[in-house]
């Protein structure tokens, strides 16, 4: 296990998702160890020194999870820069079903983040959450294609982040 991470951030940076208000250093040490056990890589993120309480956790993968894609950053893509596909052309006519089946049968969610911890006592997440192919060159959508989860709620990152820690 990496050595245990005491200084926590001065305050909440940009684009970090609250988990839990009033949390703890040992919560935040519970969600590494966690991890850790699940066996997800954690790292400390480019230039932090080690006793910073900010861990990136990677190496959680959900498969099925068509329904978290963002379809619009898909259709305004789509928009811009046609590529035929029949699940794409069919998104373009108002129906995502083949899409999403699609990436069901051929696209895992990467559930990647960077948790940390404040000085306020705030457990907070910056959420790093993209579609892969399970295997490479299986999946027949376009490469180019911007293949990204929509916009979480808190409850919902919170639980993917639980899940990527192996705690739910």
């Amino acid at each position: 296990m990496t050595p245990r991470p005491t200084r926590p951030l001065p305050a909440r940076p940009a684009g970090y998702v609250e988990l839990a208000r009033y949390s703890s250093l040992g919560r935040f040490w519970s969600y590494l160890g966690a991890a850790e056990r699940a066996g997800r890589e954690v790292t400390s993120p480019r230039g932090d020194p080690p006793e910073l309480c900010r861990r990136r956790v990677t190496g959680y993968t959900l498969p099925g999870a068509a329904l978290f894609l963002d379809t619009p950053r898909v259709t305004e893509h789509l928009e811009d820069g046609f590529e035929t596909h029949p699940a794409l052309l069919a998104l373009l006519s108002g129906d995502p079903g083949p899409l999403r089946a699609e990436l069901n049968a051929h696209y895992e969610l990467r559930v990647n983040f960077v948790l940390a911890f404040t000085a306020g006592r705030d457990l907070i997440a910056k959420p790093d959450f993209r579609f892969a192919p399970i295997v490479p060159g299986l999946g027949t959508l376009p490469a180019g294609l911007p293949l990204q989860a929509r916009r979480l709620g808190r409850d919902e990152v919170h639980l993917l982040v639980q899940r990527g820690c192996g705690l739910a």
